[in-house]
């Protein structure tokens, strides 16, 4: 093994306990993140963002249905929970080119309908 001179040892012990309190501090308090933490934060984003396009696209499609008058009437005389299942009976969550009904987007086109 090497010998190491004494006057050494300080400042290798320093320099490990430093980058250790400064990780520590990046995670804690500066923002930092993990990638898988990167990854998830954006989908979430993306998801968000694709749902807020839609919603005009479900509305529209709920204003050109020839009963939605009663329709609407009866998705706000539901409880809150329960609207999306109206939106998504009418049909209305189901974007053209697909066959199957998005729940998030059902219950972001539900609120948008009921206020």
């Amino acid at each position: 093994l090497m010998d190491m001179p004494s006057w050494l040892k300080p400042g290798v012990y320093g320099a490990v306990c430093g980058a250790a309190v400064f990780a520590i501090a990046g995670f804690s308090w500066a923002g930092w993140v993990t990638g898988g933490s990167a990854k998830e934060m954006a989908t979430d984003a993306a998801d968000t963002a694709v749902i807020a396009a839609l919603v005009p696209i479900c509305v529209s499609q709920a204003q050109a249905d020839p009963d939605s008058t009663a329709k609407i009437a009866a998705i706000k005389g539901e409880s809150s929970y329960k609207r999306s299942d109206g939106v998504i009976e009418a049909g209305w969550a189901t974007m053209p080119g697909s066959t199957d009904a998005n729940k998030v987007l059902a219950r972001a086109c539900a609120t948008e309908l009921s206020n």
